[in-house]
């Protein structure tokens, strides 16, 4: 096969001072056995000096042993444009680049998922690059932070322009020199196919902004076939965009995952294989979002809590009545947690990621449900940045993406945190030790999501944590329900600066949540 080299030859292809993008989430597709070989030949001989990496997605997983860490040195890596970055939980040691971005060693920028996606899309066609309103009154618009992680970071890659009229942000088109991706089989011709992968992400739009750019395109794959052999249908990069292919016969199809063909879409499995959510002071948190669903919705999902909502329903036996759709490509099946999470087992359909962020874009989905680090008096929402601990954080992800013109919108987390200690007893929820930092607050630290601009848009917001509930209204944050043994005025009011309204109206939460039995939950069709 004239294509094919090996890991060090591969690696010897990468230029100083090149533009370098990687298809990755997490530890799903990413080619981390290339990033390894880039990395050692650093290591030995200094070169490749000086690069850029662009990763629309993270790449690399919590324990900072692959994916960008291998190129997170100093002298290897000036600047990283990223989607998200790996994050690890507090016991353990920071991502090597957090370490970078904290003590200024790297010029960082987050920018949403989707976005990035485009981007590489409207540099592989020539075009200028992305106008769009996704984005705007949030850390992204240069109005604020343009997107930028750190100080040593100056230069602006977000601009605000008028166009027809109107205020837009525009994401200027970026060349790429180099593009790593991953697949499962390539042929001897070099066209790749995808048929053990969780996602194929943006591969195809990644390798193309390199191609047509005259940059190469390093596939790294599991096995190799005849020419020919691979049914055209399937293929996922075609052989005229391809420059070399490299093997990793121990690829992993998930950061803790060998071979799982239900990851793959090759089989649905049955409902009761899945593990259903253990009886704890979260289940209440899921059960009421779950509550929040309608039959026949098209629900987008992020991580944290609202990932187990999925189990809620197989409890419950809707899980066949909601549409899960995630931003890495699945539509349908099963969404799974942990190092799993953007995979779902048994999917209907995987779509590229760049296609599925079209869609949030806009708005063509029913509800998301997404968490918060923070929330603010104005409705705004923090995950992607907190100074103290950043490393806990990934990045904002798809969150500006799916967020920008969804219609409703439920985030799901606690109240306070640091020592929050909970309790359920006779169906009473028990605040057993007060969490010693309030996640509501003046002021996020970060505008991942803007309350105001929400308001605007005429878009419904609710924030459900374990004690309360809340809407956001044009008069401000409004407690609309509490939990049962809750104190409004002791564990609510009193557990946060910001003045909270409280609607007229305020309700106790379905004693049905706070019960380890099921909750024989019916969702309704939409009207």
């Amino acid at each position: 096969m004239r294509k094919l080299l090996s890991l060090q030859d591969a690696a010897a292809l990468v230029p100083d001072g090149a533009v370098v993008t990687v298809s990755a989430s997490s530890g799903l597709g990413c080619p981390d056995a290339l990033l390894k070989a880039i990395s050692d030949r650093f290591k030995a001989t200094g070169h490749p000096a000086g690069i850029t990496s662009l990763h629309p997605i993270a790449a690399g997983d919590m324990y900072g042993i692959a994916g960008i860490d291998h190129l997170a040195q100093d002298g290897l890596l000036r600047r990283t444009i990223a989607g998200s970055f790996p994050s690890g939980p507090s016991a353990m040691r920071p991502p090597a680049i957090w370490r970078m971005i904290c003590e200024n060693r790297v010029e960082a920028y987050n920018l949403p998922s989707g976005i990035l996606y485009h981007m590489h899309r409207e540099s592989a066609a020539k075009r200028p690059g992305v106008l769009t309103k996704v984005g705007m009154d949030t850390f992204v618009d240069p109005a604020l932070l343009g997107g930028r992680m750190n100080a040593c970071t100056t230069t602006d890659i977000v601009r605000r322009v008028h166009f027809d009229g109107q205020d837009w942000l525009y994401f200027p088109a970026i060349p790429v020199d180099v593009a790593l991706i991953r697949g499962t089989t390539a042929d001897a011709d070099g066209n790749i196919t995808t048929e053990h992968e969780g996602g194929f992400l943006g591969i195809y739009d990644q390798a193309l902004a390199a191609h047509n750019n005259g940059g190469l395109v390093i596939v790294q794959v599991k096995r190799l076939a005849a020419a020919g052999s691979l049914p055209a249908q399937q293929v996922r990069v075609p052989s005229v965009v391809v420059d070399h292919v490299v093997v990793d016969p121990a690829q992993m199809q998930t950061t803790e995952t060998h071979y799982d063909p239900a990851i793959s879409g090759e089989y649905r499995p049955i409902q009761s294989s899945f593990a259903l959510m253990p009886w704890g002071v979260s289940k209440p948190l899921a059960r009421r979002a779950a509550c929040a669903l309608e039959a026949g919705d098209a629900v987008n999902l992020g991580f944290g809590i609202s990932a187990l909502v999925p189990r809620i329903l197989l409890e419950e036996g809707c899980a066949s009545k909601v549409t899960w759709i995630i931003e890495q490509g699945a539509v349908g099946g099963m969404p799974l947690l942990d190092f799993q999470f953007g995979c779902a087992a048994g999917a209907q359909a995987i779509m590229a990621s760049p296609d599925q962020f079209t869609y949030f874009h806009g708005g063509g989905f029913d509800k998301s449900l997404l968490s918060f680090l923070e929330i603010d008096a104005e409705g705004n929402v923090n995950v992607s940045r907190l100074k103290a601990r950043p490393h806990l954080t990934a990045g904002v992800g798809g969150f500006i993406d799916i967020t920008a013109n969804a219609q409703r919108i439920i985030f799901v987390g606690y109240f306070t945190a640091a020592g929050l200690r909970l309790g359920i007893r006779d169906g009473q929820l028990l605040i057993e030790r007060e969490g010693a930092v309030q996640k509501v607050v003046p002021r996020v630290e970060h505008v991942t999501f803007s309350g105001p601009r929400a308001l605007r848009q005429g878009q419904k917001v609710t924030y459900i944590t374990e004690r309360c509930v809340m809407v956001l209204r044009p008069e401000g944050l409004t407690v609309t329900e509490i939990a049962p043994g809750v104190d409004l005025a002791r564990d609510v009011l009193a557990q946060t600066r910001v003045r909270l309204r409280v609607s007229p109206h305020l309700t106790t939460m379905d004693a049905r949540l706070f019960n380890d039995v099921p909750m024989g939950l019916k969702l309704n069709g939409k009207d």
